[in-house]
């Protein structure tokens, strides 16, 4: 028989019974140190604190401000995304994993659909325009990622005109997005063998006129920020991590870079077109939050000229397709913009439901039912903006993933917060976790 009780205790109160659980690694640490006689105290830093990312708990063991021990707690969000695939069709995963990272949704889903088309072998057959697309879509993205980065980073260590400056560049990506898909974030635009539509009429110009008013923006943060002496003094030699302790946590992205290494997919293997644009890889050989912060920083530009080339193409790929051939996998069929927003054609609409049961059954059983994916299983890498993001899909043949699980790149980066902290200061771990640009919505799923 067991002294031991499973269950939490509990109390009856008016409003029912309330249960008081504990335990875990907080009992287990604040046990350790008191049968210590050092003077060690155990603080929590978050999950419910500004400069903690979301829902993101340190537990910190200090000696006076001196950090000795960093844990990470990452387990207070559950969204079960990747299970709930399981029971929704190809395309209806679309609408799953633009909210995982919420901050770069259209890398989930093109790092989805990539995996999903290399499953039905038609990656050769996704339309050039439609891959153009999507490449100005990340990159346009990647620059309102960047923005959340920088301007939030910059207000935890505070400085509050660049979050005013970042965020008004954020909002310039986000209009484009709204005028594109018809909404601001979560859009599942990137489909299985596409795009949801192609690019409204008059879009070209109006990004043309944000990419240059984003260029002159961009000094904004430029000249508040790069050389100043406050700002150096407070992220030079900070949260260092070199290169042999990144390859050993498998770190990627900027955090990677800062420590000279120009590791970055879109060069090394690219997808979606990407050897076809001109862009540089930007590092830096400080491995601080500093050297983060200037990539970040120069990346913006980078991002500015794939986008360029990615109109200049678009132009000359106008009234070309957006979506595969095959209508077996093309759906939803026919899509257009109407005059009250989002839905078909109106062509389409008169064909299935006026002239052709055919269309009408192919289109019912499209959309209930979705389309079969041979069996067998795959891995997509690409690079989001915090590093590389991958998709592992498995088939068994049916309209459903058996399995789907990612290699989300802020779980993996935040490995590096132990590493960063310990043995600075309390003050120094905010600029630390903000170079590593975590977003809790792709570390817990």
């Amino acid at each position: 028989m067991t002294t031991f009780d499973p269950y939490a205790p509990s109390r009856d109160t008016t409003e029912g019974t309330v249960y008081s659980v504990t335990g875990g690694d907080w009992d287990s640490l604040v046990q350790e140190i008191g049968s210590t006689k050092e003077e060690r105290v155990v603080v929590n830093m978050g999950p419910q604190h500004p400069s903690t990312h979301g829902v993101l708990r340190l537990v910190l063991e200090l000696e006076g401000e001196t950090v000795t021990e960093a844990r990470a707690g990452i387990g207070y969000l559950h969204t079960g995304i990747e299970k709930n695939m399981e029971y929704r069709s190809w395309t209806q995963g679309t609408t799953f994993v633009t909210r995982m990272d919420y901050l770069s949704p259209l890398f989930n889903e093109t790092a989805y659909c990539l995996a999903v088309e290399k499953l039905l072998g038609i990656t050769e057959d996704v339309p050039e325009r439609a891959s153009v697309i999507r490449v100005m879509m990340m990159e346009l993205n990647r620059i309102s990622s960047h923005m959340v980065a920088l301007g939030t980073g910059a207000l935890e260590l505070g400085a509050i005109s660049p979050m005013f400056f970042a965020f008004r560049e954020r909002e310039t990506v986000l209009d484009i997005f709204e005028m594109i898909s018809g909404l601001r974030m979560n859009m599942a635009y990137v489909r299985p063998g596409g795009v949801q539509q192609d690019l409204p009429a008059g879009s070209i110009p109006k990004i043309r006129d944000a990419v240059k008013l984003m260029r002159k923006n961009f000094k904004d943060n430029t000249t508040l920020l790069v050389g100043n002496s406050i700002w150096m003094k407070r992220t030079q030699g900070i949260g260092y991590l070199d290169l042999a302790g990144c390859t050993t946590l498998g770190i990627t992205g900027p955090v990677l870079r800062s420590t000279g290494l120009p590791w970055d997919l879109r060069k090394m293997q690219p997808y979606c077109g990407y050897e076809d644009y001109n862009f540089d890889v930007i590092t830096a050989d400080t491995c601080d939050v500093y050297g983060r912060f200037l990539i970040r920083m120069n990346e913006l530009e980078q991002s500015l000229r794939i986008i360029e080339q990615a109109l200049d193409k678009l132009e000359k790929l106008e009234g070309a397709p957006v979506m595969v051939a095959d209508k077996k996998i093309a759906w939803p069929a026919q899509l257009a913009m109407g005059g009250d927003g989002l839905g078909n054609s109106l062509n389409h609409i008169r064909e299935i439901m006026g002239t052709s049961m055919e269309s009408l059954i192919h289109h019912f059983k499209l959309v209930t039912e979705g389309f079969h994916v041979p069996a067998g299983q795959v891995y997509v890498a690409i690079e989001s903006p915090r590093g590389e993001l991958g998709a592992h899909v498995v088939s068994d043949g049916g309209t459903k993933p058996y399995r789907m699980h990612f290699r989300e790149p802020s779980f993996n980066n935040l490995q590096a917060t132990s590493a960063m902290s310990e043995g600075g200061m309390v003050a120094d771990i905010i600029g630390a976790v903000a170079s590593i640009d975590p977003v809790m919505g792709g570390v817990d799923r």
